[in-house]
């Protein structure tokens, strides 16, 4: 998708229509709150550090004995002439060292394919069913698949657990196009993981793994590689499922995440830095029910002091009777932040992936008909002329909305950013009446409307 639609919101506000306007691209805002929970970047690629040599290995700065010159006496006609010709030098040596070093670089790399920094709010699930899919379980055959299967009781050793699982959990690799200013089009390498739900072909992985890739290649840990299809994806739990055309797979067992219990062993399964196939990390389980701000969504998530890295997304955190109990997605980085790494529960992961491979979206999402932009910087204001920071109204299937309306309240809640829109929306079902009022040249108008179920 392009930039232009990344101001539509994917869950709560129906597909852009090919009527409206183009919007420019705008940086996503996090709007600290009082209670506003912890926001959480997507584990990125990052440069190995550098070796840090012992001291005794050191060695001795060189020191340039400084010269000393003869003073001559230049002309001030010389002198101008010289810091001229010096300064029109260094600007053709600047633009000429960035061409070569775009042209020279037409591939980079990422690990988690992590999406852009600009506010997305199109409609997820830009879903359309490929030919193979005449061909997927039906709900019916879904009930005695491995993904209601309810595993062992016994507790298993570390070494059980990851020998029990090593065959269920892949490495993921993706393609993306993109274009460069300097370099024009040019291919994005990314990595991630992904967890082996079915026997024949259905994988878990990140809806932020495999976002907008071009192509997507599935390894599994006996060395088989296997171009995967994109089935559908949900962003607002960061939920994706491709497949891959072979039979035989080892499938994880699902756990139940709501049985989980603060302290309890835990071992997470992935392919750090996109070059691991297979690490196992060990730890605990160390909260239930962390609210964090993903990419913007708010998601209630597992929190694991098992080493989390770039890479791990889309891998499986498992109990100690090898059951998978979250969908790796999510950890805290920074300076002395160590130890904090978050899943997908279980249950819902599971209840997503059947949504998804079965109706090709996720049901019982809340639609409100309005196609938004969130707008919380001066310059961004002044491009669309306006003269207040706000959520505004794009497009609405409502006549009695307009576009350049801004929303103050939602059933008496106030509404500064899409952030508070969420929240006012949080716990609503399809069918639920809510009152909206918007600001319209300095007047309130408050407008009644039912929310429908959300369609790709």
């Amino acid at each position: 998708m392009d930039n232009n639609q990344n101001y539509y919101n994917n869950n709560i506000d129906r597909n852009t229509s090919n009527n409206t306007p183009p919007l420019p691209a705008q940086r996503q805002v996090q709007y600290p709150q009082q209670n506003t929970p912890t926001p959480v970047q997507y584990p990125k690629m990052n440069a190995p550090p550098p070796i840090q040599y012992p001291q005794q290995y050191a060695q001795n700065p060189i020191r340039i004995p400084q010269q000393t010159y003869n003073k001559q006496s230049i002309s001030a006609g010389i002198k101008a002439l010289l810091i001229a010709s010096c300064l029109v030098m260094a600007i053709i040596a600047g633009f000429v060292g960035g061409y070569v070093a775009n042209i020279s670089r037409p591939i980079q790399s990422t690990t988690d394919s992590t999406p852009s920094e600009s506010l997305d709010v199109a409609m997820p699930g830009t879903y359309t069913p490929p030919e193979h899919e005449a061909a997927i379980p039906m709900p019916d055959a879904l009930t005695s698949s491995p993904l209601a299967n309810e595993g062992t009781a016994d507790n298993m050793t570390r070494q059980e657990v990851a020998a029990a699982v090593r065959d269920s959990v892949v490495e993921i690799k993706t393609e993306t196009v993109r274009t460069g200013i300097w370099s024009g089009t040019y291919i994005s390498e990314g990595a991630g993981s992904g967890v082996i739900i079915s026997e024949d072909g259905y994988i878990i992985t990140n809806n932020h793994v495999i976002s907008d890739a071009s192509s997507i290649t599935v390894r599994l840990v006996d060395g088989r590689e296997f171009p995967a299809s994109l089935i559908a994806t949900d962003q607002r739990t960061d939920i994706a499922v491709i497949k891959i055309s072979t039979t035989g797979l080892s499938p994880v067992v699902f756990g139940d995440s709501a049985n989980l219990v603060i302290g309890e062993s835990a071992l997470a399964v992935g392919n750090p830095l996109g070059e691991l196939g297979g690490t196992v990390t060990s730890g605990i389980i160390s909260a239930l029910d962390r609210e964090m701000i993903v990419d913007g969504e708010t998601m209630t998530l597992l929190q694991t002091d098992a080493a989390i890295n770039p890479g791990n997304s889309g891998g499986g955190l498992f109990n100690m009777r090898a059951e998978l109990i979250g969908i790796v997605n999510a950890k805290s980085s920074g300076l002395n932040i160590e130890g904090l790494g978050f899943a997908i529960p279980s249950n819902v992961a599971r209840a997503v992936a059947i949504d998804l491979i079965t109706h090709g979206y996720a049901r019982g999402r809340t639609d409100t008909g309005l196609e938004l932009i969130d707008i919380q910087s001066t310059q961004t204001a002044r491009w669309y002329r306006v003269n207040n920071l706000g959520l505004y109204i794009v497009n609405s299937v409502d006549e009695r909305l307009r576009n350049g309306d801004r929303i103050i309240e939602i059933n008496g809640y106030v509404i500064s950013n899409l952030y508070d829109y969420t929240e006012a929306l949080r716990g609503l079902n399809v069918g639920d009446s809510i009152k909206i009022t918007v600001d319209r040249n300095d007047s309130s108008i408050s407008v009644d409307i039912t929310l429908t179920e959300w369609h790709p």
